[in-house]
């Protein structure tokens, strides 16, 4: 497992008590991998899809050149946020249901206040 990817695996809830610097570490990685419009608007495609979506289907809808695209699914790929299937030349991508999972856990910030 790559060094990023263990990132979302890492994480530690923003309502824990303390946080490890390990997991202070992963947690802002991840945030990291999200700290751009792009790709939160590309995690935002992925997450109203009912299935993988191709790579050539994000080029228009976020009027970005294909490089580009591709830049910012890497980034989001080696963050473990995303899973890649390659199809032919075409290569699909969708959420990690365990990523997105431990995403929604490191951002619940209600148990801090009940």
């Amino acid at each position: 497992m790559s060094e990023m990817l263990e990132a979302v695996e890492c994480c530690g809830s923003l309502s824990a008590v303390a946080l490890s610097d390990e997991e202070a570490a992963a947690t802002a990685e991840v945030f990291r991998a999200l700290a751009d419009p792009a790709r939160v608007r590309i995690v935002n495609v992925l997450a109203t899809s009912g299935d993988p979506v191709c790579v050539c289907n994000l080029i228009a809808p976020l009027g970005l050149a294909q490089p580009t695209v591709s830049h910012h699914l890497r980034k989001l790929t080696d963050a473990g946020l995303l899973e890649r299937e390659q199809r032919g030349k075409w290569a699909y991508y969708s959420l990690r249901p365990e990523a997105v999972a431990k995403l929604a856990v490191v951002v619940d910030l209600k148990s801090a206040y009940c």
